[in-house]
């Protein structure tokens, strides 16, 4: 390649953002436009600088990496760079190029990067090395600890505990909490599997509920019932939610 490459490095800590400079430090072919301690300030250099490659961390205060790359308009080719491997499937689902693994070495690192340059044409190409880190452990789901809303420059963070009931809304869900009802982008199926199912039950094809807010669970008729939350709020739930709830409670 004939420009040099953008990079942008996130991480909380500087240690390891140093490191990452020192691999970087002898290549001729890079330029380090910034670096960013947390989410916030990431995403606002990401959108004005355009990088052309993040090195990015997971595990940050206030923002997440996953949760950083959802507010981008664009995001860049990723590799990301963490202590914990239990987050390999996520990667993979954003398309990163690599999950490098702390402490890693220069020559992992390296490996990683020349993968990033042959890539930067092409950013939909799935990783091999995250499908092995995949293959080669035991993966468990990592339940949602928050949600990120982003509505008209607005960015407000929804802790699941403070979630009461999510409903399906055309291509949206509508996500009723004890901050106030917001839409997001996603689909039911989505937060079924990235919500604890201890905590969080879809009594319907269009509704989820937080047990914490139920109040209970009444029979209409011979086949039908309904729940009602702590609230007063009424839901309908079907013969598999019924089945679901039983289960779980």
């Amino acid at each position: 390649m004939k420009d040099k490459i953008k990079i942008i490095i996130v991480d909380d800590e500087s240690l390891a953002r140093q490191i990452t400079k020192n691999y970087l430090a002898n290549r001729s072919d890079v330029e380090i436009l910034a670096e960013c301690s947390n989410g916030f300030d990431a995403i606002k250099k990401i959108n004005e600088l355009k990088p052309d490659l993040i090195f990015l961390d997971i595990q940050m205060p206030k923002l997440n990496g996953f949760e950083m790359l959802e507010l981008l308009e664009d995001p860049p080719i990723i590799i990301f760079t963490t202590a914990y491997d239990h987050y390999a499937i996520k990667a993979f689902e954003v398309s990163a190029v690599d999950y490098l693994l702390k402490p890693f070495s220069e020559e992992r690192f390296s490996n990683a990067f020349q993968k990033a340059v042959s890539q930067l044409g092409d950013r939909y190409q799935q990783n091999s090395a995250i499908q092995n880190i995949i293959q080669q452990r035991d993966e468990k789901i990592e339940f949602l600890e928050r949600i990120v809303i982003k509505d008209s420059g607005k960015i407000t963070i929804i802790p699941v505990e403070e979630i009461k009931w999510i409903e399906a809304q055309d291509d949206y869900v509508l996500i009723n909490s004890e901050k106030g009802r917001f839409l997001k982008q996603k689909t039911m199926k989505y937060f079924e599997n990235h919500l604890n199912e201890n905590q969080f039950v879809r009594i319907h094809r269009s509704y989820i509920i937080n047990l914490d807010f139920l109040q209970h669970l009444e029979q209409t008729d011979t086949e039908s019932y309904r729940l009602v939350l702590k609230n007063g709020k009424e839901l309908p739930v079907s013969k598999t939610g019924l089945t679901k709830l039983k289960s779980t409670l």
